[in-house]
């Protein structure tokens, strides 16, 4: 590796560590109680240091949603190739919960964190850069494109099918309760038993599809308990068919 190589991976790895510094102070604190000179001291810069990669506090918070945005949207592209748009508005929900759960700074910063003005990305171009509208990149287009072609394939309730954005905006909140929770909740909930997010995130899926879905047809959501007594009594009512069928043949005989 050259000079030059080795001091562009150097500059990355700073620019990164800034960064990530951010990230956990801007959700731990809040945007606006977080200053640069802040996140140098986290890290053990000089606060100078910090204009070397950005200009100001707000071009940080712009370039963070950018990685972390394009992060989300990566994971929901494994899907994007399932043929059903309602097995894909599924899969994304449980990605939506499994990235709370995983990287719980990145999403208390995304989707828990109001942005401050000067913070939110309102240049047309760059915004086109950054992939809007792109479903493979856009986490929220990849949602009404989901949407739509539900609609379009006629499998959505007529009353639903005039706002698409609406129908969409549902979805996803229904999801982001479930997120939220997992995010702000206590480790060990002292109050009551948590039921899991992954449990949650799949019942209130199934739950909202059942009601904007013309024909939903899916198994119903049972407790494992449920499950297993059903199992267990399937042997006893063979028993007692086999010892009726005897007895019927006894009387006949007889």
């Amino acid at each position: 590796m050259g000079i030059r190589e080795r001091r562009e991976r150097e500059k990355d790895a700073t620019r990164q560590k800034i960064l990530d510094a951010a990230r956990s102070l801007f959700a731990a604190e809040g945007y606006d109680a977080v200053s640069l000179r802040r996140i140098a001291n986290a890290i053990e810069y000089s606060p100078t240091a910090i204009y070397v990669y950005f200009k100001d506090k707000a071009e940080l918070m712009k370039e963070l949603c950018r990685q972390d945005f394009e992060a989300f949207g990566a994971k929901l592209r494994q899907f994007a190739k399932a043929a059903d748009p309602l097995e894909r508005i599924r899969l994304g929900g449980q990605v939506y919960i499994r990235f709370a759960m995983e990287y719980p700074n990145q999403f208390r910063l995304q989707f828990m964190t109001k942005p401050a003005p000067e913070a939110v990305e309102v240049d047309e171009r760059k915004m086109e850069e950054h992939g809007r509208g792109d479903p493979n990149r856009d986490a929220y287009a990849f949602v009404m494109q989901c949407v739509k072609e539900a609609i379009a394939q006629g499998r959505i309730r007529e009353e639903l099918q005039g706002d698409p954005e609406l129908l969409a905006q549902m979805l996803w909140a229904g999801v982001h309760g479930v997120a939220s929770l997992q995010t702000v909740r206590p480790e060990n909930e002292p109050w009551f038993h948590w039921k899991g997010a992954q449990a949650l995130g799949q019942a209130m899926t199934e739950t909202m599809l059942r009601g904007v879905v013309k024909d939903f047809n899916t198994k119903p959501i049972a407790s494992k308990g449920r499950s297993r007594r059903s199992s267990a009594s399937r042997p006893e009512k063979a028993t007692a068919k086999r010892t009726e069928a005897r007895s019927s043949g006894r009387r006949t005989h007889a």
